[in-house]
């Protein structure tokens, strides 16, 4: 009888001289993104270094670089003041966020809850609404509690809209977490807050930093809110502030130093995204591959 031969399709990977042509390809495309990502920035800090009728022009570069915008910036006591306000929301509303999430993640990963995919969905549904309709109640009920124009009237609903994003990026990273490594503990004779504590929040450092860099940039940059519920220099937020600046006459756009507090702004989240870069890739792709 003869035999007949089927041929049989590769599942070999890709051989090296393909990999080396698909490099350049891929440098390509990543230089396109890194430069539409940073021409904004950069086009920022061009602006904030020019001054008087050059504001006006469209040149790649200052003719005459000068750093009068960010002095005059650095000495507006009310942008201070605002900075000031945004390091103590931000970082009070993450690490309360922070603290309340780990909880509530870690009971919707590990306890036998009833309907956990549910109540999941209910926490997410609240990054759905809508901060508008909810910002002119929230004014005349922070007027009659006495909160409005202060950082706790400004702490409370920015927590409210961060915690479901904790919630869900910390309940799926607990849930890679091994459970034999808890019951362990367990075995040991450690309590369940002694093997969350010791076992579960070390492990899970990478998803935290991500969490709190997610969160403490929705907070840094929120500005509805922080603009409803403010009405005085004292109690304004960063991005509340820029909006407010104005120029040395009624005639004049102060883009100069809008461009240059911008940039003032944006420079602490840059670096802790450095700094913490390793730990948010850890973080981000926490579950991601399997097996």
């Amino acid at each position: 009888m003869a035999t007949v031969l089927v041929p049989v399709k590769s599942t070999a990977p890709a051989r090296p001289r393909d990999r080396q042509r698909l490099r350049p390809l891929t440098l390509v495309f990543a230089v396109l993104v890194m430069l539409a990502s940073l021409v904004p920035f950069y086009w920022l800090i061009n602006t904030s270094l020019k001054t008087g009728a050059e504001l006006s022009s469209g040149s790649l570069f200052p003719t005459a670089p000068s750093l009068q915008n960010y002095l005059e910036v650095l000495q507006d006591g009310k942008f201070l003041t605002a900075l000031g306000n945004s390091v103590i929301v931000g970082v009070v509303t993450t690490s309360l966020a922070l603290l309340l999430a780990s909880f509530a993640a870690y009971a919707l990963a590990r306890l036998a809850l009833p309907r956990k995919g549910l109540i999941l969905a209910a926490v997410l549904s609240v990054t759905t609404f809508p901060v508008i309709a909810i910002a002119a109640p929230m004014f005349k009920i922070w007027s009659d509690l006495g909160i409005y124009d202060t950082l706790p009237g400004l702490i409370i609903p920015k927590l409210t809209f961060a915690l479901p994003m904790a919630i869900f990026v910390l309940t799926s990273f607990f849930r890679e977490i091994p459970f034999e490594l808890e019951e362990s503990a367990l075995i040991d004779g450690a309590t369940p807050f002694q093997a969350f504590r010791k076992v579960i929040l070390p492990l899970a450092v990478p998803g935290i930093a991500t969490t709190a860099i997610l969160v403490f940039i929705s907070v840094w940059n929120e500005f509805l809110l922080a603009v409803t519920l403010t009405s005085t220099p004292t109690s304004r937020t960063v991005p509340v502030a820029i909006a407010f600046f104005a120029g040395t006459n009624e005639f004049e756009q102060p883009i100069g130093t809008i461009s240059a507090a911008s940039v003032i702004v944006t420079l602490p989240l840059l670096l802790l995204v450095l700094l913490f870069q390793k730990r948010i890739v850890a973080g981000l792709t926490a579950g991601a591959i399997k097996g």
